[in-house]
């Protein structure tokens, strides 16, 4: 007997809670100003392959977007530059939401599999058993 849907699932859930951080660090920093001259936030992507060794996928890496972020005209603002512009990440917050759902359902969906496959799995035990 093999475990290989308890494995696959395993990788799926794996790469379900980087995308999950991903877009947590994403969400926390939608409204981080950035001082004038520095690098600011840039949103985070996930990067995900099939795996070649092994059944299932692993995470590639995390890549940030190359977008410079969005300039808004507040020259009250402590990190505003000599132009009265503050620079913010460009994050939708909207998309992000929207891509945390498609996580937490991923990462459910690959919660439900190992479920199954274990119940399976101690079912085919105890027809041997029986």
């Amino acid at each position: 007997m093999t475990f290989d849907a308890i494995g696959i699932a395993g990788t799926g859930l794996t790469a379900h809670r980087k995308w999950l951080d991903a877009l947590s660090d994403n969400i926390a920093n939608v409204n981080t100003a950035t001082p004038p001259g520095q690098e600011g936030f840039r949103e985070k992507y996930v990067a995900v392959q099939a795996g070649t060794q092994s059944p299932g996928v692993y995470v590639a890496g995390v890549v940030e977007s190359e977008a410079e972020g969005t300039l808004v005209y507040d020259p009250e603002h402590p990190y505003a530059n000599d132009d009265g512009y503050v620079q913010y990440p460009d994050v939708e917050l909207g998309d992000q939401m929207s891509m945390l759902i498609l996580a937490q359902r991923g990462y459910e969906a690959n919660a439900a599999v190992v479920d199954r496959a274990k119940t399976t799995y101690e079912a085919a035990l105890q027809i041997g058993r029986g």
